[in-house]
């Protein structure tokens, strides 16, 4: 069964991913018409995570954020189509790096490095990274239910050079990799919600007690590897820019969960530049009230 839905949809979705970027913003106009006005797809979630992130905005201010926010994600589900097929040159025409010098800087002084990041704007380009820092680079993923597709959409992330492994494996090829004496760029993001009883640390994220990851905080310490972010804003239409910003080169020197919030405050910041663009969609808020007595 896993081979007969690969073999209807996967060709199909292939076709699409071949298509300019003119005609997938169409589709993505007509997706934006049906989930938005028409099925009403989490409407009611995006809303009030807004109202919940940003309780000075009038309504009608939360309204406009929400329908563009619904625009970009038909966007990025197209962008994330092409990325089957997109070429070297055309990705790194829309999806440029403003000073990438940062990352390879440290790698030439011969330092691995945790690229921490958020659901913001395109992350899915993010793969064109080996194509502009001089270290390898790394990412987890999800594994998927089909073992075809998993196939396809791992060959697509990795297309550009970057190394992934399941989300499982990643701790122990990072072992590996430093007992093989191997620098790495791992890409951690880290701004989504863990589960309650696997969580270690609750903080604010736009005045809202949440619980948070703190892995990438964690594998800093134990591996000291210097902590970038990056973060990626939208220029226009099919356009992006990323820029690394430098949280600390001496991860030890911190107190715990000192790197968390520096993290999470940068990424307030990033957000609040284009509200928009980050994944509301997403049920980041959920856990609030279940916070740990010792974080009230």
């Amino acid at each position: 069964m896993q081979f007969i839905v690969f073999a209807i949809s996967y060709p199909l979705i292939w076709l699409l991913s071949k298509l300019p970027m003119r005609i997938l913003y169409l589709k993505s106009d007509f997706f934006y018409f049906l989930i938005y006005y028409v099925i009403g797809y989490r409407k009611k979630v995006v809303l009030d995570n807004l109202q919940l992130a940003f309780p000075n905005k009038s309504l009608k201010e939360l309204l406009i954020i929400r329908k563009k926010f619904f625009k970009h994600l038909m966007d990025l589900m197209m962008e994330s189509v092409k990325a089957f097929s997109i070429s070297e040159k055309e990705i790194l025409k829309r999806y440029t790096y403003e000073n990438p010098e940062l990352v390879n800087k440290f790698a030439k002084d011969g330092k691995s490095i945790a690229l921490v990041g958020a659901h913001q704007a395109n992350w899915e380009w993010s793969t064109s990274l080996p194509k502009v820092l001089n270290i390898d680079v790394l990412g987890a993923y999800t594994k998927l239910n089909n073992k075809y597709f998993e196939k396809k959409v791992r060959d697509s992330r990795e297309k550009f050079g970057v190394i992934g492994y399941k989300t499982s494996d990643m701790v122990r090829g990072m072992q590996k990799r430093f007992s093989d004496k191997k620098q790495g760029a791992y890409i951690l993001l880290s701004d989504q919600s863990p589960q309650p009883h696997k969580t270690y640390y609750w903080r604010d994220f736009f005045n809202i007690k949440v619980p948070v990851h703190t892995g990438a905080e964690m594998l800093a310490k134990k591996f000291d590897l210097v902590v970038i972010n990056y973060v990626t804003r939208k220029v226009k239409r099919g356009y992006y820019k990323t820029e690394f910003q430098l949280i600390t080169e001496n991860p030890k020197d911190y107190e715990n969960y000192q790197i968390t919030d520096l993290y999470t405050e940068l990424t307030e910041k990033n957000i609040l530049n284009q509200p928009e663009f980050y994944l509301w969609s997403h049920k980041r808020f959920k856990h609030r009230d279940k916070v740990p007595a010792e974080f009230l």
